[in-house]
């Protein structure tokens, strides 16, 4: 073929190196052949015409002559070639696979844009009258804290030990997850995790406690948009009042109250390491539950700390040399009785709320210890002799601030609030409020009226020592608890008017208008009776026992504020003044002498119901007005306690420490109707053969007008009667 852009005609010639055995002909392509591949070869050898072996040139066999060296150098290549591409695809399936996981997992959560952090359950924080805390309430167990109220060392506690890469890491953390493999593999089990904290916060906000990698996924999903959505210290701080600590606590804030009793912004270094400790395995760590297993944590946690610079070596020894302990648990206190009952009285004061909101009470945190401590005292020094079980007292102000509120003997064993719920018989404690009817109808303090048998119908009533003096003052047969008397002056009034003299006062449960409403049959709770005998102690208003003052938000707005109320003036001052005077005498010579504390003007009230089923101790000065009852739940009867000796007791232990260092309160009313010391005495003489004086005030009778002894037998009589008092306390 010529040179040059000429004709070329068509030639089937048939190269004699293209046909096989049998006449076949060679159709496989050389490497000549190939578009292009002529040029490279001219250009790179001179063309095919001075290699025509290498170009044309076939062995039979179709191709069976290249060369050797050729042949070893396309093995290598493709040895190489094909690990590449297969790790190339492989890594593009896996890739595409994870992708397809992701997106699978993804749409099993709700929209990104929809996502939200849930939020908190709100806290009810409350505060004793001097802003110190009694309770938590709500599903947390504490209030939100800021991580700025926190000493520095509380937040890098659980950095160091839950997640010491947390500023690093974009919320997975490869390094971590890696260490952690390291770890288990080395130790041949799970000994560290690798979630970090924005995977465990992702957990407790949006997921499950299950254990799953489906779960894993979705956790880790969550972590990426936490740390997108949120800066490390709001996500720390959205941990720290989430974590889950044990007992109940939600929160830094609430496990700092429920371990050791204070918040978490005055935590040592010793208690935050501990705190950090103990999220790994709250039930197992617990401090008040395995308390060297919490200290051993919380070395390790110290350790941590120190080897990544969060505190100084000096710091780490004091802490390791003082290990944190936890304080005695808030639960059982009683001071729980009072929550309940703010939380039942709370919906009164203010509507739904979803954030935090903080309670004012008129509790006095010291009258309350002191108030658990004369209870739970008596109870368990006597309870057994007496076979008493249960008792509760409370306390307040004059104008119904409750000031200390003992619900049980327990609030750990029992939450039944026996102040505020149980309904119980009242007995003698009831008779002032038919005495004041009998007052408001003409009658005084000196009054007579006879102590004899009566009978109503088939009921025949009798006094406690089964004795009748015949005719006494009503200030006397109030003292001494004559049951005749306060059953003849109801009958005078009338049952409606001691039921509704006894409502005006503030009593709200059902009472029975019939003739034994005199000596305490209806069944009334602690808490009317205390607010009952407020009116006395304020001069003759009514009162509403209250214990809320102000109700705030998280943001410090008022969301309730107490104004003055009450129920208006219910007794005239006169009858309160003659009541008073009534009620004194039963500190002066009656069975609440034994309570009497010196340098005091007090007036009260006990009470006893049948077969020693309950007995009560109601008194007060003119700042304090307190009742304590004690019984058993099950209304199983006592060994002969009375109002005056156990419950006398209690109030008399009490009311010492809540006076003291107190400048006495006159009682309203009391000097225009205070009988003189030398003119008291009773109508009436003392039974035949008994001992002037003495076995009358311990056995309910008034005292004989018997010639004042010479001082030796004074002295014998003093000592007699206090023997017997000791051995069987004063009856009604």
């Amino acid at each position: 073929m010529a040179k040059g852009r000429g004709r070329m005609e068509p030639n089937f010639d048939v190269p004699e190196g293209r046909v096989r055995d049998r006449g076949e002909l060679d159709l496989h392509l050389s490497r000549e052949d190939r578009p292009g591949t002529g040029d490279r070869v001219a250009k790179r050898g001179g063309g095919a015409a001075q290699r025509p072996a290498k170009a044309t040139g076939r062995t039979k066999g179709g191709g069976a002559g290249r060369s050797k060296a050729s042949g070893s150098g396309r093995r290598r290549r493709s040895w190489l070639g094909r690990l590449t591409y297969a790790t190339v695809v492989l890594g593009l399936w896996a890739v595409i696979g994870l992708a397809g996981l992701i997106a699978y997992h993804a749409s099993q959560l709700p929209p990104i844009d929809q996502l939200a952090v849930p939020k908190r359950p709100p806290n009810i924080a409350i505060l004793a009258s001097n802003g110190s805390l009694l309770a938590n309430r709500g599903e947390t167990g504490g209030r939100v804290v800021s991580i700025k109220e926190l000493p520095p060392y509380l937040p890098r506690a659980f950095v160091a030990i839950e997640d010491r890469r947390f500023y690093q890491h974009f919320g997975v953390d490869p390094v971590g997850i890696l260490r952690a493999i390291g770890q288990n593999l080395t130790r041949r089990g799970v000994a560290q995790g690798g979630s970090t904290l924005t995977q465990q916060l992702a957990k407790n906000l949006f997921l499950t406690p299950e254990r799953s990698a489906s779960r894993k996924i979705q956790e880790a999903i969550l972590a990426l948009w936490l740390e997108h959505k949120y800066t490390k210290d709001e996500i720390l701080e959205l941990y720290l009042n989430r974590v889950y600590f044990g007992a109940g606590a939600y929160g830094v804030e609430a496990a700092a109250q429920r371990y050791f009793g204070k918040p978490a912004k005055e935590v040592s270094l010793a208690q935050a390491a501990m705190l950090g400790g103990l999220v790994q395995a709250p039930s197992r760590l617990a401090p008040n539950r395995n308390l060297p297993a919490a200290q051993a944590r919380a070395a390790q946690v110290l350790a941590a700390m120190q080897e990544l610079g969060f505190v100084p070596g000096q710091d780490v020894k004091v802490a390791l040399a003082q290990p944190a302990k936890p304080a005695n648990a808030r639960g059982g206190g009683s001071a729980n009785y009072v929550a309940d009952l703010v939380m039942d009285v709370l919906d009164d004061y203010v509507g739904k709320f979803d954030t935090d909101i903080t309670v004012q009470t008129t509790v006095d945190t010291g009258l309350q210890a002191a108030a658990e401590r004369s209870l739970t005292e008596e109870l368990n020094a006597k309870g057994a002799r007496f076979n008493v079980g249960q008792g509760a007292l409370v306390s307040m102000r004059p104008d119904g601030a409750i000031r200390a509120l003992i619900g049980g003997r327990d609030y750990a064993q029992s939450q039944f609030n026996r102040a505020t719920t149980a309904r119980r018989q009242p007995g003698s404690s009831f008779k002032p409020f038919v005495y004041l009817a009998a007052v408001e109808h003409g009658a005084t303090p000196d009054t007579v009226r006879e102590d004899a048998p009566i009978r109503i119908g088939t009921w025949a009533p009798e006094n406690y020592s089964h004795r009748y003096e015949g005719p006494v003052t009503l200030r006397t047969a109030l003292a001494q608890s004559l049951n005749t008397v306060a059953v003849r002056l109801g009958q005078e009034v009338g049952p409606k008017a001691v039921v509704q003299t006894a409502q005006r006062l503030g009593i709200t449960s059902p009472l029975q208008a019939n003739g034994s409403i005199a000596l305490g049959t209806s069944e009334v709770t602690l808490l009317e009776m205390v607010g009952a005998y407020g009116a006395f102690a304020n001069g003759g208003t009514g009162v509403i026992p209250y214990v809320v003052t102000a109700v705030k938000g998280q943001d410090g707005k008022v969301l309730y504020k107490r104004a003055d109320s009450g129920l208006g003036r219910v007794i005239s001052a006169d009858a309160d003044g003659m009541m008073n005077a009534m009620l004194h005498e039963t500190f002066v010579s009656g069975t609440g002498k034994k309570a009497d504390i010196p340098g005091w003007d007090l007036a009260g009230k006990s009470g006893t119901t049948q077969d020693y089923r309950d007995a009560w101790f109601l008194g007060f000065s003119g700042s304090l007005v307190t009742g304590v009852w004690l019984g058993n739940d099950d209304g199983e009867l006592t060994k002969k306690v009375t109002g005056g000796n156990l419950p006398a007791e209690v109030w008399k232990t009490y009311m010492t420490q809540a006076l003291k260092g107190q400048t006495p309160v006159p009682l309203p009313g009391l000097n225009r109707w205070r009988r003189a010391p030398e003119t008291t005495a009773s109508v009436a003489s003392a039974a035949p053969g008994a001992p002037p004086g003495i076995l009358g005030q311990i056995f309910g009778e008034p005292d004989a007008p018997a010639p004042r002894p010479a001082a030796p037998v004074r002295r014998a009589q003093k000592d007699d009667r206090n023997f017997i008092e000791k051995l069987f306390g004063l009856g009604d």
